[in-house]
């Protein structure tokens, strides 16, 4: 006999694509419903892949932001980084922003060779350090873009990374539980179920800390620079994302066609929280706010 009850019906499971992108095989993952009216990738954030973020499976509760985001008609990619989830490190060991930048850029492409998402518009979804790398891409390619979403971006314009020379071997330092629930953080925002689900499929998913270098490639991003259309999000209570940041990138966007949305209540993880829902229907209106 099923455990499921009919409130909680079967999970739908991920379909992997292996794209090679200059001879290394990155992971991505795909959802989509019967007619998607556009595509969009997620890119996750610093430290957890994309599957603990994006697919998250809670018993009793419906916490898939990709399960979501199809519900919503969109057909549905999640992109691990090297070194993250299923896409293994390369021959360096070191992810940097240049390499990451360039890997969304090639899947990218190979999402608009695919005949089923050939002729639907194409959207960019970044969470924190993932928006970084999304507002990237979009700053150096805005016109392969129907548009691109921030989640969670708290980076300053107005800070500069250093450079520094990175140690000869990556640290490899092992993930800790306490740091995958570290994100929850607004009373009532969330239910212990969900934090408990996060903090073993992220361990599952990421055991060992990815190492980056070379962080001070961020440094090339200016957004005024940024012309496609850019959705802004953060939750209110994220102390990643504080009100000043946000403010100075929402005004120094360059395209005129731009938005910005604070979700009440939530925090840094608001795409897993009980903000899910009022998440994904401005990422929907976002997406159809042109259409007649």
């Amino acid at each position: 006999m099923s455990s499921l009850s009919p409130a909680q019906p079967a999970a739908r499971q991920p379909m992997k694509h292996d794209v090679v992108v200059e001879g290394h095989h990155v992971a991505v993952w795909e959802k989509k419903p019967a007619q998607p009216r556009a595509v969009i990738v997620l890119i996750h954030g610093r430290t957890w892949s994309s599957l603990p973020n994006f697919d998250l499976q809670v018993q009793g509760e419906r916490r898939s932001f990709m399960d979501a985001l199809v519900d919503g008609g969109l057909d549905v990619f999640a992109v691990d980084l090297r070194g993250y989830g299923a896409t293994p490190r390369d021959e360096s060991g070191w992810l940097t922003p240049d390499r990451a930048v360039a890997d969304v850029h090639a899947v990218l492409a190979w999402i608009r060779q695919r005949p089923a998402q050939i002729k639907l518009p194409l959207y960019l979804f970044g969470l924190s350090r993932g928006a970084m790398v999304a507002a990237m891409v979009a700053q150096q390619r805005p016109e392969t873009l129907a548009g691109v979403v921030l989640l969670g971006f708290g980076f300053d314009p107005d800070a500069q990374i250093p450079a520094s020379e990175a140690p000869g071997r990556p640290a490899r330092t092992r993930n800790a539980a306490d740091a995958a629930a570290a994100d929850f953080v607004t009373k009532d925002a969330f239910s212990g179920a969900t934090v408990t689900a996060f903090v073993r499929a992220a361990l599952q998913a990421d055991p060992v800390r990815t190492d980056w270098r070379d962080e001070h490639q961020f440094n090339a991003f200016r957004p005024a620079q940024v012309q496609a259309p850019v959705l802004l999000v953060h939750g209110d209570r994220d102390p990643e994302a504080p009100l000043a940041v946000e403010t100075k990138l929402f005004t120094r966007f360059g395209t005129s066609d731009k938005a910005w949305v604070v979700l009440p209540g939530a925090d840094h993880a608001a795409h897993l929280e009980k903000s899910q829902g009022e998440l994904v229907r401005t990422i929907v209106w976002f997406i159809r706010r042109h259409e007649v």
